[in-house]
């Protein structure tokens, strides 16, 4: 995430911006079955009303260090990678290409990093990023581990900063990766030392905060750190508009998002050569807390997988 200058999104402006810092609101906090199953399991607070105030005093201490949204409406408890619709098929990568490395960017608490690995991705090969280094320190509060217990790897960096990932064209099958990987994910300093070794790369809530011009560069950057081998994939999901646009938000605050159409053109032909990746989208409308009528939102979630 980025503070550059110019930048026009959500991380790019001050604390006093209206869709950050809105009043903590606990009512918002509704685990379903299986969340409450897996943060019981990996906390190992059994108490209902223990476990929630557990979540709640972590979420404030987040939410003071950086306002979003996610945060404040409990995204972090959603288990959102295990919804998405190419899940199914990274998991099964994991197991026909031993090594695979999963990139979760964007990844605030960790905890689709943790449903990850706790669904069978070897530990060793999950590495996790976000700009905020709190937040990961946060996650290993939320769900009481240490970096001992729970060893994915992680590094804090900027998505824009060239000395993190450096600017450079996709790798293909006729111009891999000449840079070793690697030998332990908890040696990188850079993403750009993964370049071209990545094999799932999920980032999610994460290119909706950047305006249309810097979600193309970001697709740019992070798709460089993509494996050129056949099966490997991007996916995730964020808001989405059934017409590429300014979606206004409720706080009057207009964000741009892609629509399934201008997603699919940006990844096949734009960032990858025009049909070496196949791309799928689901836009799906909701009702957020607080609309009302015909107001409504949309969520897309996306893959990319090279062909």
């Amino acid at each position: 995430m980025s503070t550059t200058a110019g930048i026009s999104s959500i991380h790019a402006i001050d604390k006093g911006h209206p869709l950050l810092n809105i009043p903590l609101d606990e009512s918002l906090y509704a685990l379903n079955d299986v969340e409450k199953a897996f943060f019981k399991e990996l906390t190992s607070i059994q108490d209902d009303e223990e476990l929630k105030q557990h979540v709640i005093s972590v979420q404030e201490k987040a939410y003071a260090v950086y306002g979003y949204p996610c945060i404040r409406r409990f995204a972090f408890t959603s288990l959102k990678i295990s919804h998405l619709p190419a899940y199914t098929a990274v998991q099964k990568l994991r197991i026909e290409r031993p090594g695979a490395i999963l990139l979760d960017i964007g990844c605030c608490f960790g905890n689709d990093t943790r449903k990850a690995v706790h669904d069978g991705w070897p530990v060793e090969n999950a590495i996790a990023s976000d700009l905020q280094p709190e937040f990961w320190t946060y996650g290993h509060e939320l769900f009481r581990s240490t970096p001992s217990t729970f060893p994915a790897a992680f590094i804090s960096g900027n998505a824009f900063d060239s000395t993190f990932i450096s600017p450079h064209p996709v790798f293909t099958s006729s111009s891999p990766p000449t840079n070793p990987r690697p030998s332990s994910l908890g040696d990188v300093t850079a993403l750009t030392q993964l370049q071209g070794h990545i094999s799932a790369i999920h980032a999610s809530s994460f290119f909706h905060l950047f305006d249309e011009a810097n979600q193309f560069e970001l697709a740019e950057r992070v798709a460089s750190l993509l494996s050129p081998l056949p099966g490997s994939i991007l996916f995730g999901s964020h808001a989405g508009i059934p017409v590429a646009g300014i979606r206004q938000h409720p706080f009057g605050v207009g964000m741009f998002c892609h629509s399934p159409e201008s997603w699919t053109e940006l990844w096949d032909g734009k960032i990858f050569e025009k049909g070496t990746v196949d791309v799928q989208t689901k836009l799906v409308e909701y009702q957020r807390p607080g609309q009302v009528g015909s107001d409504k939102s949309h969520t897309m979630s996306w893959s990319v997988t090279r062909l």
